[in-house]
């Protein structure tokens, strides 16, 4: 995605928060603080006088998130928190609590980053790593930095699916259930039938290829309607599902470590996929905000980018891996065909209608 793709992304998604309510966010106590300005010596000696970085959507076990605070305290003695929520619902937390802030920085979708920035959500911070970042991870000042990215990939069961599947083709042809999860309110759920879509066709402004793929699925009555989760896959609940591609990696790694017989195969599809970003906004109204500018900058960093890289997440600056790790992740050859989303504007007014169209032309024909 580059920044002309989240601006307009930022226009279309802002439209749609002021229609419910969330509207311009007005003065922050942090207005006047400009921490681009400050050397990085500055921002640690005022982090570790804060003491604390809390977080939104940044939990333990996502991308390895647990050794990013681990390495925090280690390095800087913060403690943290975090609390779960979808990219809408960490701005929307943002936005309401304003000046009484309890959180400081927030991982969000990197459509979401301009989001946040057109809403005056965000206080700019471009780190020391600015000029490794590529353009289109970045806004012009530090508003958003996307710092790891996905890929929607298969994963399948092995031990009750022996021939998996590595193409949306091979998908309609099988004989098993297929996970994709709640498509009104996962971003995970949307982008995989974007993903087939571009498969068969189709793209942001044109989902219906990809709504047709999965009514086929649906009329076969293979279509596990139920969520997609860790525990479900470690049940044996789960035979095929489409997924990021660092998190079918987290769990397949999670789960072997209980159960080292359990055998899972990740792959991108043949035809093609498509890719997203996460970024870092740092809360304007945070009260902590040297502590949420030195997390972003421990993020960056070459720790900071491996933690992530152990949650089998693709870094946004290029840093090398332990060989046990490289062995883990899916061959770079199979992200040739991957697409990243242009059609902003189409893809979000997609996103809006995509759940009716999901319940009338694929649940409803599912058994």
């Amino acid at each position: 995605m580059n920044v002309r793709f989240a601006k307009a992304a930022a226009a279309a998604l802002a439209e749609a928060m002021l229609l419910t309510g969330c509207g311009s966010s007005g003065s922050t106590n942090n207005e006047n603080l400009d921490l681009n300005s400050m050397s990085l010596e500055e921002i640690e000696e005022k982090a570790k006088e804060e003491g604390e970085v809390n977080s939104v959507g940044m939990p333990d076990d996502w991308a390895n998130w647990d050794d990013t605070w681990a390495g925090l305290k280690e390095k800087y003695g913060l403690e943290h928190t975090d609390v779960d929520l979808s990219s809408a619902e960490e701005l929307s937390m943002f936005e309401a609590e304003k000046n009484n802030a309890t959180k400081d920085i927030g991982d969000v979708g990197e459509t979401y980053g301009a989001v946040a920035e057109d809403q005056g959500l965000t206080l700019k911070y471009k780190t020391s790593y600015w000029d490794e970042i590529p353009d289109w991870a970045k806004d012009d000042d530090g508003d958003w930095v996307v710092a790891y990215y996905g890929t929607m990939g298969i994963i399948t069961n092995k031990k009750l699916v022996s021939d998996a599947p590595t193409s949306f083709a091979d998908l309609l042809e099988g004989d098993y259930m297929v996970s994709v999860g709640d498509v009104a309110r996962s971003t995970r759920a949307q982008y995989a039938v974007l993903a087939a879509a571009y498969a068969m066709g189709g793209d942001e402004s044109n989902i219906q290829p990809g709504l047709d793929f999965f009514k086929q699925i649906a009329e076969q009555g293979r279509l596990d309607k139920g969520e997609f989760t860790l525990s479900r896959m470690e049940k044996g609940e789960i035979e095929v599902a489409i997924v990021w591609d660092f998190v079918g990696i987290g769990y397949r790694e999670q789960i072997k470590e209980n159960n080292p017989d359990a055998d899972f195969e990740i792959c991108i599809p043949e035809e093609g996929s498509v890719q997203s970003g996460y970024a870092t906004i740092i809360n304007a109204y945070t009260k902590r905000p040297h502590a949420a500018a030195l997390t972003r900058e421990y993020i960056l960093s070459d720790e900071g980018q491996l933690n992530l890289a152990k949650g089998y997440a693709r870094t946004v600056r290029d840093v090398e891996l332990p060989a046990e790790l490289e062995e883990k992740m899916i061959p770079d050859e199979q992200y040739q065909n991957v697409n990243m989303v242009e059609d902003a504007e189409g893809w979000q007014k997609t996103t809006e209608e995509l759940p009716t169209l999901w319940n009338e032309q694929v649940l409803a024909y599912a058994n």
